[in-house]
């Protein structure tokens, strides 16, 4: 589980981040960028035309279907070399959605939106944000752009790994986080040999790092007809709008960095202080409950002992699942999975609660619905390729460690969350140790900005469980930007939670370039 999931940070994200797939022939063509600016070798696709045409033949869910068919959306595919060393070869198709500016006149620009992951399909992001955003003056004067990101969602070649029958096995589910077993030599050898044959081809994992996402927005941007980049982007989004502004430090006008990932910090650390928000925002929870609940809490009176009260409920799942309605079991990492999804918003707290109390009485019915939401399984049994995009994506983001020391990662994270642990001997090993290309971000990493780089806005929440605040204040420093404090518990809060306050210093910001009080702060 990585801190970029943004997937529960409330029930309108769980529904607006689901993958997308397919499409239709083009039809209606717009006018690119002029050429001058493309990089060399790079001209036909910095000057390609975006072909625009309805939205619902990219729609693969029933809710997909419903939102997409809303004429006011525009879609495309946008071509871009599969390996930029390598423009005459391969190439992939990046699916785009367009929101229109609501103004009459033209609008300023286009704002692309990234959710988090990585992994996260990005189209209906874009749709969501346009809803709850409403008559916000982001909306009047932007082109929202929703894109799903190579190897993710609708865009081509698509990541994949697993049947959705291996995915409800729990096949992926050996992770550092969670689970007793680990993964063997053998199996992390299979699991890159499905990946590579699934996802149609070596190649396509080869080229699939944020390094790579980053220059394909420049592209995108061009295309667009912008000058400068204007960005939005929670969590991984964040580290997305970092590699950015690190690679085309000329070409940013705006960025807006929600929940942020720390460039400073490499994967062990990270890991360990993201799953230490957890379980801060866990005893939270513990005294939440104990005050509204008393003798009712699943999590005791004694707040003190919630993690122990806990341990006995969940432990017991290692060998004994309980059933769900739909004929499946809630496994011990199922049963996780969908606790820590709970604990990204404050606001699930009450149903996490339930869905708990109802483990203990011997039905994993509420709790699985949690853990399908955040890996985005639908009611017909059909995954998104989210998890399998997270995995291969960070397999080229993130360090990679011998089986000793993932052993002992997963050791640090049961320590700093003991809510988590599995009270057995604990092993590990990295899922991408046979990937036969190294990562391609190191760490730290923006460690050259340009001193030119226009601030950005640094958004972030003050007890946010997956990204903590010390984050959101090391990126403000080292990017120069502009940090804006929001008081809560809840991972991400920018344009799709209604939270007014924040969204109108995003508006002045994105619209005027207007900086925030140096004494600005908003609450959750």
């Amino acid at each position: 589980m990585h801190a970029p999931s943004t997937l529960v940070r409330s029930s309108l994200a769980l529904t607006v981040l689901a993958a997308l797939a397919g499409c239709a022939p083009s039809t209606a063509s717009e006018p690119s960028a002029p050429a001058g600016e493309a990089p060399e070798g790079l001209e036909d696709f910095y000057t390609q035309q975006l072909a625009f045409e309805p939205c619902a033949p990219y729609a693969a869910t029933d809710t997909q279907a419903e939102t997409f068919a809303d004429e006011r959306f525009e879609c495309a595919r946008l071509e871009v070399p599969l390996d930029y060393d390598d423009p005459e070869g391969r190439t992939a198709q990046i699916a785009l959605l367009r929101v229109p500016a609501r103004g009459e006149g033209e609008a300023q620009g286009s704002l692309l939106l990234n959710p988090g992951g990585p992994g996260v399909a990005g189209m209906g992001y874009a749709t969501a944000v346009a809803d709850m955003l409403g008559d916000n003056p982001i909306t009047e004067e932007f082109d929202l752009i929703g894109f799903d990101p190579r190897g993710v969602g609708a865009s081509t070649p698509s990541l994949d790994c697993f049947t959705d029958a291996e995915r409800d096995e729990g096949v992926m589910t050996t992770t550092l986080s969670s689970g007793a077993d680990s993964w063997t030599e053998e199996e992390t050898q299979q699991v890159y040999e499905a990946c590579a044959q699934r996802s149609e081809g070596a190649d396509v994992l080869a080229n699939i790092g944020t390094r790579d996402v980053a220059r394909d927005m420049d592209v995108l941007r061009a295309v667009l007809g912008d000058e400068g980049l204007n960005f939005a982007g929670t969590s991984y989004g964040t580290r997305l709008g970092t590699i950015y502004a690190e690679t085309f430090p000329g070409k940013v006008r705006a960025l807006v960095l929600d929940g942020a990932m720390d460039p400073d910090t490499g994967t062990a650390e990270r890991r360990a202080v993201q799953y230490s928000g957890f379980q801060r925002t866990f005893e939270e929870m513990a005294a939440f409950c104990a005050e509204e609940q008393g003798a009712d809490c699943p999590l005791g009176t004694d707040p003190d002992r919630a993690t122990e009260e806990f341990q006995q409920i969940m432990q017991p799942l290692l060998d004994e699942p309980v059933p769900t309605e739909d004929g499946r079991e809630l496994t011990h990492t199922a049963a996780i999975d969908g606790v820590i999804a709970g604990l990204y918003a404050q606001q699930n707290w009450p149903s996490l609660l339930d869905a708990i109390a109802q483990v203990r009485e011997g039905r994993g019915d509420l709790l699985m619905v949690t853990r399908d939401q955040y890996h985005q399984r639908g009611a017909d049994g059909v995954y998104t390729n989210f998890s399998e995009a997270l995995l291969a994506i960070d397999c080229l983001d993130e360090q990679r460690h011998t089986p000793e020391e993932e052993t002992a990662m997963k050791r640090e994270v049961f320590e700093v969350a003991p809510f988590m642990d599995t009270g057995r001997p604990v092993e590990a090993r990295n899922t991408c140790e046979a990937w036969p290309v190294e990562p391609t971000l190191d760490y730290p990493y923006a460690t050259d900005i340009d001193e030119d780089l226009p601030a950005p806005l640094v958004v972030s929440v003050t007890r946010d469980p997956a990204t903590p605040h010390e984050g959101g204040i090391s990126l403000a420093e080292k990017l120069g930007g502009h940090l804006l404090p929001v008081e809560g518990s809840q991972h991400g809060v920018s344009l799709v939670t209604g939270n007014t306050c924040v969204d109108d210093i995003v508006a002045e910001y994105l619209i005027d370039l207007t900086p925030p009080p140096a004494d600005a702060g908003c609450e959750i």
